[in-house]
């Protein structure tokens, strides 16, 4: 509750210390909310869906049913993380080879962060127009390459994106840095749709893939992501191909222990040698 109410709190602590331009900084960051929100749908609905389409010929509203319950967990946690093992297990199910899946995933969500590189674009021109230093064209044309390189490697967590923002802004534009400060209160609001986006993203770049390698099952994709064969959550507790990305049962090594051989002593000479029956 704390966590949630926190940034509810900056809000109404801005607006009343600083009054009715602080009323119009919090109507301003509703804006920016509301475009980053857009953007990424946007993002994910016309840029990812016509790649997926064009390549694989896949609808893009299919995948994200079939991705619905992890994409509720990702609003959950506010981290693409937490979905990570259900994302292999499902692209595996969804007809992708497991080769393909165990290298394009995992590293999808340190390169592949398109959720990311629109919020830091997004937030650092905000940052700028807050602070009365617009960038021009150009400028926001280079901080676009900039920002899509430093989101690369940013660590899958919440809250990840702010840090980033701050350490990239340090580097390009060490002037904007104190207004990092500015948009802390809607931050945790905004993880929710970075993450969502970076999910999507890899799910799509997973098909996509698989798609170029030779390694999807369009039948089986087709199949799976028209719900003829739903996905079986209780698989992914056993030994099979989607069990990748699941962490391996305890394993007590005293289970595997033999009994000792009890050796007759009896048979056994004084000196050591072993006796022989006549």
């Amino acid at each position: 509750m704390i966590l949630w109410l926190a940034p509810i709190g900056a809000f109404g602590a801005m607006a009343g210390v600083v009054g009715e331009s602080g009323k119009a900084a919090v109507g301003e960051m509703l804006k920016l909310m509301f475009g980053f929100y857009v953007t990424c749908a946007l993002f994910i609905f016309v840029v990812l869906g016509a790649v997926l389409w064009l390549v694989a010929r896949i609808n893009i509203v299919s995948l994200l049913k079939y991705l619905a319950r992890e994409f509720l967990l990702i609003v959950a946690t506010s981290s693409s993380e937490s979905a990570l093992p259900n994302l292999m297990a499902k692209m595996q199910h969804a007809g992708v080879d497991r080769s393909t899946v165990g290298v394009v995933v995992p590293t999808g969500y340190s390169f592949n962060l398109d959720g990311t590189a629109i919020y830091l674009t997004m937030a650092s021109i905000f940052i700028a127009d807050a602070m009365g230093k617009p960038m021009s064209m150009g400028e926001q044309i280079g901080l676009l390459v900039f920002m899509i390189i430093a989101s690369k490697g940013a660590a899958g967590v919440t809250g990840a994106g702010l840090a980033t923002l701050a350490g990239g802004l340090q580097a390009h534009r060490p002037e904007l840095l104190d207004g990092v400060g500015v948009i802390v209160g809607i931050d945790r609001f905004m993880s929710e749709a970075r993450a969502l986006t970076n999910f999507a993203g890899n799910a799509v770049a997973t098909l996509v893939i698989g798609t170029w390698t030779g390694t999807l099952d369009r039948d089986r994709a087709r199949l799976v992501l028209a719900g003829g064969d739903p996905f079986d959550y209780s698989t992914m507790d056993d030994d099979t191909d989607v069990h990748i990305g699941q962490p391996p049962h305890p394993v007590n090594p005293a289970d595997r222990l033999q009994p000792t051989p009890q050796v007759d002593l009896s048979q056994y000479a004084a000196d050591g040698s072993r006796r022989t029956d006549d």
